[in-house]
């Protein structure tokens, strides 16, 4: 490695915006396997297919309608 680096001609990331951020979410085992079952069909892994729908409900605000059975 070099002791000094110049960066005077660099530029920012046009990246940095869309970076991910790492968190815990639970999801029901069925739902794991019917993503990872698309992700298989479609070649791609099974965490970015559910981030991909998940952006596209938030993109187009999709309404939740929740029905609770007894």
């Amino acid at each position: 490695m070099r002791k000094s680096y110049d960066f005077t001609d660099s530029i920012k990331n046009p990246y940095a915006k869309k970076l991910k951020k790492q968190i815990t979410i639970r999801l029901e085992e069925d739902t794991i396997a019917y993503f990872k079952g698309l992700a298989e069909k479609n070649g791609v892994p099974y965490q970015s297919l559910i981030n991909l729908y998940l952006r596209d409900c938030a993109q187009k605000h999709v309404k939740l309608e929740m029905k609770w059975s007894q």
